[in-house]
């Protein structure tokens, strides 16, 4: 009798995909900086074992100029298996490409030949407009009843941005997501807590804010992003708005517990406006409502003026700039990306209420410019960061957005990908053997392991 055989990466959980293989192919990003080329999606060999480790082995080239690729995701994942919505016919093979900046969606196969993804169906972004009154396209994430996409503003550069479906089989658009917004009106990321019907999402701007870089009299007065937003998954209703005050600025990633027995997560903050430090946030539900504190303060580091971006010299510091953060699966370690100051932090959160510091790694910096083992001194910082599955690798690149990464490092940026290797008690090292540059003209962003990764999936069972 045949039967439905659900992908052999979806695991019912979390502590169950800590044990799955080692990943041995990454898929990175790539932005074309002066967008008179594509953008591409490049495949990086991740074997120690192999000749070509630490090398692109692939490159797929977009079919036109000026998608600012960013974030992009699976089509599928473990949330296959959620008892309410299954899908086990589906399996981990596309992946979902959208462009920040054109609105545009690829869906690239990674099936027969994990090493040359092929574009299989293009979605124009007029087809985004018409369907859901979205654009400017931001997090990819594989929900149980389809792919889950949002968007940062309105096709005029205003906004509202919020969330929208992708079809599982056909990848057609289905809509909007929300059916009763409330208050929310910036977006940025998107989060779930499935075993708590909860959804959480974040703010940045609308694209008028940021579409050229961040506007200095915006961020000094306080309007961009400050708060976090509860929905009820179900019934894609607004619950509640939390707000961090108007010194927060910038609420960016989220990262819910990987256990979904867990009401809580953490949410990095870029800047605050008093000090120019950067903070994690823990959002949790203590007594049937949820709420936000400051569990981490990441303080700026002084400098000189001549040693700053015209954006920084009168504050005499260069400030952390906290752009990403991540969380391995068994909601040990958290990990922070300070693109300003050019470290990498690894804290230890199995008490998420009392974080501590553990393990550091510098490379790149507005001012130190720190090197890796394997080339000098170099630009840029740690930006997108990835977790391998057991949480014993951790992969970072250098770019945060094309338009904001000379706000802050004026030279321009040379692109690198990098891994460090974790210790399970503590600490991280980088892999002098990985470093791996990127032509001239072309930068990396996110990050996306062959078979999944500490982001890719959501559980449903502990």
């Amino acid at each position: 009798m045949a039967t439905w055989t659900p992908d052999p990466t979806f695991y019912p959980s979390p502590r169950m995909a800590m044990q799955a293989p080692a990943e041995k192919l990454g898929y990175v990003a790539i932005l074309n900086v002066a967008r008179d080329k594509p953008d591409a999606l490049g495949v990086v060999d991740l074997d120690p074992r192999s000749s070509t480790y630490a090398k692109l082995v692939g490159r797929v080239d977009m079919p036109k100029a000026g998608d600012e690729l960013h974030h992009f995701g699976w089509n599928a994942c473990s949330s296959a298996l959620c008892p309410y919505a299954p899908h086990p016919h589906v399996e981990r093979r596309y992946l979902i490409v959208p462009g920040l900046r054109s609105s545009r969606i690829h869906v690239l196969d990674t099936k027969p030949d994990p090493r040359a993804p092929k574009i299989v169906k293009v979605i124009e972004p007029e087809e985004v407009f018409k369907r859901t009154g979205y654009s400017r396209l931001h997090t990819v994430h594989c929900g149980a009843e389809g792919i889950y996409l949002n968007a940062l503003g309105a096709p005029n550069g205003d906004g509202p941005g919020g969330v929208f479906l992708l079809d599982h089989d056909s990848y057609d658009v289905l809509g909007r997501w929300e059916v009763n917004r409330g208050s929310q009106f910036f977006a940025y990321d998107f989060a779930w807590h499935l075993g708590h019907d909860t959804q959480i999402t974040s703010e940045w701007g609308t694209p008028s804010m940021f579409e050229d870089g961040l506007v200095p009299d915006l961020l000094l007065g306080g309007k961009y992003g400050r708060r976090l937003h509860v929905w009820d998954l179900r019934r894609r209703k607004h619950l509640q708005e939390i707000d961090l005050g108007p010194e927060y600025q910038l609420v960016f990633e989220l990262r819910p517990a990987r256990d979904p027995t867990k009401a809580y997560g953490f949410v990095g903050v870029v800047v605050s406006l008093k000090d120019l430090s950067s903070s994690i946030w823990l959002w949790h539900k203590p007594n049937g409502t949820w709420t936000a504190k400051k569990v981490i303060d990441i303080p700026a580091e002084p400098a000189e003026p001549d040693q700053l971006p015209p954006l920084l010299k009168g504050f005499k510091a260069v400030p952390p700039l906290l752009t990403d953060i991540n969380l391995s699966l068994d909601d040990k370690f958290l990990y922070a990306s300070c693109w300003g100051t050019g470290e990498m932090r690894q804290y230890d959160v199995s008490d998420p209420h009392n974080p501590k510091l553990t393990g550091s790694v510098r490379i790149g910096g507005i001012v130190a410019r720190s090197p890796h083992p394997a080339s000098g001194p170099v630009n840029g910082g740690p930006q997108m960061v990835e977790v391998s599955r057991d949480g014993r690798r951790v992969y970072f690149t250098n770019s945060l957005y094309g338009a904001v990464d000379p706000q802050f490092y004026p030279e321009g940026i040379s692109g690198w990908m990098v891994k460090a290797d974790t210790d399970p008690n503590g600490g991280l090292k980088l892999d002098p053997k990985f470093f791996l540059p990127f032509e001239a003209g072309y930068r990396p962003h996110q990050i996306r392991l062959e078979g999944g990764d500490s982001s890719s999936d959501t559980f449903c069972y502990p």
